[in-house]
């Protein structure tokens, strides 16, 4: 509300004005306006994806996990054959973040097998039997929550999606897990509904990265413009609260004679230098873009670019953010005025 500062312009909206800004007009001739002091700043939280089979993510931890008030760092998978539950790496990760989660997915090689999950729900005992075996893995790891991640399938699987879903987040709970939360691509929004999810777990988390990916074009991986627009549509079904949203924090290199490489921060600065490429923020999406005569085309998160998706995010009421992946950021991510508090 702005105050007024005159006292005829007091006089006619008078009625209108709560008693201390009547004692504010009353006071006109001494006080230009009167403002009302700010409402306290709602609590941001950050979540952190470790990848085991990566040193740069240890390191990141142990340098930083004290800043995150969530650790993703289980990795809970499916026996392509069996369907079975494994633990895909051993997780040894010591950290000071506030709780440990554990992944739950469907991706296996190189790629998202929603075949599995068509497998588990065909029989009520069957997914019961993984339900079971994932919350032990759960149960034995110690953690707190669990994010899962079933990429794949259609519109026409949604009873899959839901009856998976619920037998999963109903067996970690019962293991000990607080926490469910299921991650969904940004924008498929008909084979992965925000209410209908949130009925079975207590976050929804939109992966607001790859707008172009590996097999894709070169280009941006998450325009702030893409992934606000994609944010929004969420929130508007689901509300603010119940919503993690996802950021990158790497890069792509688009190769024209080898396959496209997931890049770090840290990589695409050392490369830009050693081949003398400028390394320049390209001004439509504020994302770190160089070009390279030899054959290359490289797009690259970097701390500015994620101050952009968090402060615009926090404007529409979200609070809780997941990085992805951890070990190839910038390491200015951590000193920023929107970066992950120490505790």
């Amino acid at each position: 509300m702005r105050g007024f500062c005159s006292r005829a312009r007091a006089r006619t909206r008078l009625a209108a004005v709560s008693p201390a800004a009547v004692l504010c007009l009353m006071l006109a001739g001494t006080v230009d306006c009167f403002r009302f002091p700010a409402a306290p700043r709602a609590a941001v939280s950050y979540w952190g994806f470790a990848v085991p089979w990566d040193s740069r993510s240890a390191t990141t931890i142990a340098a930083h996990s004290d800043q995150l008030a969530v650790l993703v760092s289980g990795w809970i998978a499916f026996d392509t054959v069996t369907f079975r539950p494994i633990s895909l790496y051993p997780d040894t990760t010591m950290s000071d973040a506030a709780s440990r989660f554990a992944l739950v997915t469907t991706y296996q090689g190189d790629r998202f097998h929603p075949d599995i999950l068509r497998g588990l729900a065909s029989d009520p005992r069957i997914l019961g039997s993984a339900a079971s075996a994932v919350g032990a893995l759960v149960e034995s790891g110690k953690y707190s929550g669990v994010v899962l991640d079933f990429e794949g399938l259609t519109s026409r699987d949604l009873n899959v999606l839901l009856a998976a879903t619920k037998a999963f987040a109903d067996s970690a709970r019962a293991h000990g897990a607080s926490t469910v939360v299921a991650a969904v691509p940004a924008a498929d929004t008909a084979a992965y509904p925000s209410a209908l999810l949130l009925s079975s777990v207590s976050f929804l988390m939109p992966m607001l990265y790859d707008e172009h990916w590996s097999g894709s074009a070169p280009g941006p991986i998450a325009d702030p413009d893409w992934a606000l627009r994609y944010l929004r549509a969420r929130v508007a079904e689901v509300g603010a609260t119940k919503i993690v949203a996802a950021f990158p924090i790497y890069g792509y290199r688009w190769r024209t004679s080898a396959p496209t490489e997931i890049v770090s921060y840290s990589d695409a600065a050392r490369l830009a230098e050693t081949t003398n490429t400028p390394l320049s923020r390209d001004p439509a999406t504020g994302t770190l873009h160089a070009i390279s005569p030899q054959g290359w085309d490289m797009w690259v998160s970097d701390a500015a670019l994620l101050d952009t998706l968090v402060m615009r995010s926090r404007r529409i009421g979200v609070r809780n953010f997941a990085l992805w992946r951890l070990g190839l950021e910038d390491p200015a991510i951590w000193s920023r005025k929107t970066a992950p508090v120490r505790r």
